[in-house]
């Protein structure tokens, strides 16, 4: 069949579904429907429990819900303690310690420490020949692509894939959590190698070195970083790590773990939620937006200019007409997202560093004025405030990271919190996740061929 032959038969079937004009938005409203697993307020749905991270939103008050400050916890602390905790006195790397939190529930001593760095460590090393034989061949032109495919093969390479005892299940975490970092930089590289004409250039991670540092260390061609870039990264994976059980990657890890699928099937289907611009691809259109806006909006000082600009988002008349102001608001948060809070007192540093102390000041001004002209445009329940991709993609950027790789960056992170919940969800075997969808279809006789 030719190929315009398949176009043209595709195409018109996709419009006789398009004409059918989709379900009723009335019926979801008839049979309680909650959409997303939302309802009208964007308070989740109830469908787990978990004791690895928290997040706290709203108080109750004469049995109201009153939104707060947002607040999150991981394993019962307060992360805002946590990143404090790595910053005060010798100033160390936090997200391995993050990590050892997360799969095993307490912060571990100096012996804990050194025990499960140095696994990191000896897991960190891909299997012989890996690089070329797998993230090498056909590279993807998206990275969460090539993270997906070489999470499934890491499965052809493990001897015991298919057990699910929490023993093996942890082994399996701790080397996809050490393993991710040359994952996602590799398949930069082979990309940017392929479709890009650039040099090739992989260097192999150093032992001593923290996940942030080596980061830094295999993506640079030269390998220099600063020490305020390294903390900054290693603070943008602590905060990006893990965010409850109800997260759209976070709750598919759940739901395909709940069937006892192997760990690395698991793995691959939060990819694949995670790489949706709608949950961990939103801090590259953030960086996009900004870029317009830029271009766009000549006196970076003009809060009217800036407003009318904002304006223009909304309604669907500039950048890339979706009517999204990208990097305001969120699912749980209202009056602010407590990572973006601690996010911001770092970025200022290092946009000081940079020379780009200009563009931050930006980023503060829409923040500043985008909840005022939401809140006059949209039908909102609740409030409405920047969230961590607001100021990720920017830092991302100032760090001269390629925007290819932010998404994967982001499951550089995620991938703690994934295991996590993976081995919770074994641990406390649950049913596996089924929940009810309704027909409202029409019933209808089978038709012979020749009478259709």
């Amino acid at each position: 069949m030719a190929k315009e032959d398949m176009g043209r038969i595709i195409g018109r079937y996709s419009d006789q579904i398009l004409g059918r004009g989709g379900i009723n938005g009335e019926l979801f409203t008839k049979y309680e429907v909650k959409r997303g697993l939302r309802d009208v307020s964007g308070k989740g749905v109830l469908v787990g429990l978990t004791e690895i991270s928290e997040i706290v939103s709203y108080i109750i008050e004469d049995g109201d819900y009153v939104p707060c400050e947002g607040k999150l916890f991981y394993s019962g602390i307060n992360v805002e303690e946590i990143v404090q905790g790595f910053l005060d006195g010798t100033r160390r790397f936090g997200f391995e310690e993050t990590s050892f939190l997360l799969l095993f529930g307490h912060l571990p001593n100096e012996k804990e420490f050194a025990e499960f760095t140095g696994l990191m460590e000896q897991c960190a090393a891909l299997p012989e020949n890996f690089l070329r034989d797998t993230i090498m061949i056909a590279p993807s032109k998206d990275i969460m692509n090539s993270l997906s495919k070489s999470v499934l093969t890491l499965y052809a390479y493990d001897e015991n894939p298919d057990d699910i005892s929490i023993a093996n299940v942890i082994r399996q975490s701790v080397n996809l959590i050490a393993q991710f970092p040359q994952l996602a930089i590799y398949g930069y590289q082979s990309y940017a190698h392929t479709h890009k004409s650039q040099s090739l250039v992989i260097h192999t991670p150093s032992p001593g070195l923290s996940i942030a540092e080596n980061l830094l260390h295999m993506l640079r061609p030269d390998s220099k970083y600063t020490k305020l870039e390294a903390e900054i990264l290693d603070i943008a994976l602590m905060l990006h790590a893990e965010h409850g059980g109800g997260n759209n990657s976070t709750f598919t890890t759940h739901v395909v773990t709940s069937s006892h699928t192997d760990t690395y099937s698991a793995i691959a289907a939060a990819l694949g939620s995670l790489k949706g611009p709608r949950h961990g691809g939103a801090n590259g259109k953030v960086v996009q937006m900004f870029q317009d806006i830029q271009e766009n909006v000549k006196d970076w000082n003009d809060d009217d200019a800036i407003t009318a600009y904002l304006e223009k988002l909304l309604g669907k008349e500039a950048f890339d007409r979706a009517g999204l102001i990208y990097g305001m608001g969120h699912a749980v948060y209202s009056l602010s997202d407590p990572r973006a809070l601690i996010f911001k007192r770092f970025v200022e540093q290092l946009a000081s560093e940079k020379g780009r102390a200009d563009e931050y000041l930006l980023y503060s001004k829409v923040e500043e004025l985008a909840p005022a002209v939401i809140g006059k445009m949209r039908r909102i329940y609740k409030g409405v405030s920047a969230n961590i991709d607001f100021y990720s993609g920017f830092v991302y950027s100032m760090l001269d990271l390629p925007q290819e790789l932010f998404t994967p960056l982001f499951a550089v992170a995620r991938i703690s919190g994934w295991c996590a919940h993976r081995i919770e969800e074994l641990a406390n075997a649950g049913k596996i996740i089924r929940p009810a969808y309704k027909s409202v279809a029409k019933q209808k006789y089978y038709m012979p061929m020749g009478e259709r």
